[in-house]
Order: structure tokens, then sequence, then C-alpha cells
């Protein structure tokens, strides 16, 4: 449609330039009276000018759902007997992991309401980080875990929509765009179930569904072979030392061991500084004891230590260099930082950001909040950590591998040692110079170098599923694109 000249400027007013201009300024056009059609009642413009970008067939989530139901708000007991529970950080990739270890549900009647079956989607619900609200898993196969009250479970409808593929779609640009629209935003965001059924999900051929699925379980196959290839090192390394599992968690939880201790004043706070009697547990002299009885090295002497730093928060911008916080890593990789630092800070700071820039072999190892959280970087990475974590360098690699020290430091060898030492503080502080007298066992170097190539083969194979999954993920959105 064409109008006579607007006044004063010559030109005619052409309505379909006015709809590309709004679209390319993100502005949309709505009327009052739609505004107040919507059940919820949304005023705010984020909500509107969010769309799918797309020509898709969809359907409302509504239609897909067979089944929903909400995770336990009940605590767990101390006796840690019961059923495992499944928390948000559990989730591997897309798909489920294991639960925390000796993380338990109270009762079996609550576990018997709550038990994940294969193609149950779990969904988060709940977050102080937006970008983890709407985050999904597909459950691969039936478990004995139940989950959290912050997780919601569905059951979709697989005649339309398999589970695979619609995790794929949720964790994909188009289905970020439908939570980010409909979740609600106050002290968190949440994108509870009645907010799934009003979400638009794309109907996708029969063929695409089944390819979707069929990388998933692959995916999940590798990402299987993978752990059982890291608990293979973990059994090897204990098997070495002498301390199994099952040994280790009685240490660990002070099964079979005294719960007291005496000790003169040269034998404590002479020698090391602590009048705090939970730090001379006998459970810590235990395993102190095991390790030093055969070949051992203290940390310091094994590595160089370097700290990193902490600019401080008013330098965090949303896009730039990569500040990787604790929170931010774990034992098994990196995730995308939440916060960057500002190109001025950069800038500023050139020189000092290049020598902490990450290296191949370096390990991340936490000292603040989550103490001892070791991960060996695996490529060159222009990225910076906060000064919460540690960048270890092996000195020798001829006496001590990388792959081997980073799972000596996981292990609950050094997870004791960080307890005794960081106890009896609200917010953990793992000092350096009590880092640097960590105990470690130098086994024989033959013994490690099998350890490193389970460990990179594991590695290997978490990256294959990995792979699979963004193949999963790109083809939803190519055929959306479609």
């Amino acid at each position: 449609m064409t109008s006579p000249p607007l006044e004063g400027t010559g030109e005619s007013f052409n309505e379909q330039k006015y709809r590309d201009l709004l679209e390319r300024l993100s502005i949309k056009e709505v009327a009052i009276s739609e505004c107040l059609q919507q059940k919820d009642l949304r005023f705010e413009s984020d909500f509107w000018i969010q769309t799918n970008s797309t020509q898709t067939k969809t359907i409302k989530g509504c239609e897909i759902i067979d089944f929903v139901q909400y995770g336990t708000s009940k605590g767990l007991i101390d006796e840690k007997e019961g059923y495992p529970v499944l928390r948000l950080n559990e989730f591997n990739s897309r798909f489920i992991g294991m639960p925390g270890k000796y993380c338990k549900l109270i009762s079996q009647d609550d576990f018997e309401n709550l038990r994940l079956r294969k193609n149950d989607v779990l969904i988060c619900r709940t977050n102080g980080n937006p970008n983890l609200v709407g985050k999904s898993a597909l459950v691969t196969e039936d478990v004995e875990y139940a989950y959290a009250s912050y997780l919601f479970k569905i059951r979709p409808k697989n005649d339309l929509i398999n589970s695979a593929t619609l995790v794929a779609f949720l964790s994909c640009k188009y289905g970020r765009k439908e939570i980010n629209k409909y979740s609600m935003t106050s002290n968190q965001t949440n994108f509870s179930p009645a907010k799934f059924r009003e979400i638009n999900i794309p109907m996708l051929s029969h063929q695409v569904n089944n390819e979707v699925e069929r990388l998933y379980y692959g995916a999940f196959d590798k990402m299987k072979n993978s752990e059982n290839l890291y608990r293979q090192a973990e059994d090897l390394l204990s098997e070495t030392i002498g301390i199994g599992r099952d040994a280790m968690h009685c240490v660990s939880t002070g099964t079979n061991t005294t719960n007291y201790n005496i000790k003169s004043l040269k034998d404590s706070f002479l020698t090391t500084g602590r009048l705090d009697a939970e730090y001379y547990q006998p459970k810590y002299e235990e395993i102190i004891d095991k390790v030093k009885n055969q070949p051992h090295d203290i940390l310091g002497n094994l590595v160089t230590i370097k700290k990193s730093i902490e600019p401080g928060s008013e330098v965090y911008v949303d896009e730039g260099l990569p500040f990787i916080r604790v929170s931010d890593y774990n034992t098994l990789g990196i995730a995308t930082s939440e916060k960057c630092l500002s190109t001025r800070y950069c800038k500023e700071n050139a020189a000092l950001l290049q020598s902490l820039y990450l290296t191949k072999e370096t390990i991340l190892f936490s000292k603040d909040g989550s103490v001892g959280i070791a991960y060996m970087v695996r490529e060159n990475m222009q990225a910076i950590t906060s000064g919460a974590i540690l960048h270890l360098t092996v000195k020798d690699k001829t006496k001590i591998l990388p792959e081997y020290l980073t799972l000596v430091l996981n292990s609950e060898v050094v997870k004791l040692q960080a307890e005794r030492d960081s106890g009896g503080s609200i917010i953990l502080h793992w000092r350096v110079s009590e880092i640097e007298n960590v105990i470690v066992p130098v086994i024989d170097y033959e013994i490690q170098q099998q350890i490193a190539a389970l460990i990179e083969k594991s590695f290997y194979l978490r990256h294959k599923s990995e792979r699979l999954l963004e193949e999963a993920k790109e083809m939803v959105e190519k055929e959306i694109e479609k």
C-alpha cells in the first residue's frame, strides 16, 4: 500500500518499508487488546519482540506433554542411606550423568514416585542464572535416581516429537528464544511446566526425529565408554597406591576410625600453627601415613604455581575476553564463561593478561570456594581465570605426567588434605603455602603412562560425544530454517 507524499518530505508512506524498518530496529507494534488477551498480561517489550524467526509449522508445548512432575524438595540425610538425587550440575551435556557420590534421598517412598525412566526429559525450572533456566536433559535408560525440586520431568507423546528431538530443540537457538520469551524473571528466572505448555515447538519429519535420536544415543554410548575409561584410570591409581575405593570411602567418612586424637603442644600448634580440633582428626593422619609409606613428594617440588588476577566486577561485560571463575569449570572441562573482561581493561593490561593466557597441559586448581578442583587444559586458550584459580605447571614430565597429577589432585587422597587445611571457615580458602605442602604419591612411570593413556582416550570419546550432540542440534536448526 502506498500513500500520498508525507507532508514536508516529498516521500510517500510505504507500509512494507515501515514493517522492514521495525524488524531491523527490534520494534513491534502490538495492540493493547492483544496484550490483554495474553493470559499473563505480559506488557514488557522483550516478550513481544522475541519471535521464532521461522515459517516451520509448530505445535504448543501443551500438545506434546503426556506426563509432568516436579522433583523432590525434601532434604538429604547425613546417614547417606536411600537413593541418589540428580541435580542440575549432574546433567551431562544434554543427557543425565551420574549423581554426586554418596548424595542420597531420604526414603524409598519418595524415590518410587520420582524415579526416572527411559525417554523422560528433565528441565530446569528455576535458577539465578537465566542461561541455565530451561536447560534440558534426556534420560537414555531406566535409572535408580530421583531428582531435585528445581527440576521438572515431562514425558512427551512420541508420535508428535521424540524425547531426543525435543531436548535438541530446547538446546538450540530457536528453543532458547522460546524459553527466554516465556520465562518469568524476578529475583530468579522461572520456567515452569505451565510456561512450557505455551512455547512453540516445531513439527519435524519422522526422518529428522529418527536421525536426531540416533545421534543422541550414539553420543550417549560414547559418553558411557568415556566414563568407564576414566573409572579405570581411577581404579588403577587406587590399586597402585594400595588404597581401594571402599577403603578410601571409609577413611574419608571416618568409618572404622576413632573420633578423637591426643597431641602434645609440640606435635600440634608448635608444628602446624593450628589449634582447631578438626585439623587433627585421625582420618587425615591415616591417609597421609598410607601415602608416605611409598614413593611420594610435596606438590611444591613437582610444579610451579602461578597466581591469576581478580580485576573486579566493574570490568565485567557480556562479550569480550572470557573470564573463567571456579563455577565455570570442573574436573572434565571448562564451560562457556558467564563473564568477560572489557576491551578497555584488556588494552590497559595487555602484557599482564597475555602472560596469564591458558596454555596446554597447565593444571587449573581452585583454592577458594569449591577448593581442590583440578582440570588439565587440553589446548591453548585466550582466556583468563579468576584469582581463586591457581595455574600449576609440571616441572619435570619425566618424573610425573600432568594427566596423572591431575587425577591425583582430584582423588580422595588430596580432597582429604584440602578438607583438613581449609576447614573451620564459612567460605573455604586453601592457602598457597598449604597447597605447596600437599603430599602426592609418585608411582612407577610406566603405570603413570597407562593412566594418562586411559584419560586421554576418555577425553577423546567425550569430545566425540559432544560433537554428535552438536550435530543433532544443528540438524534441528537447519530443518527449522528450511
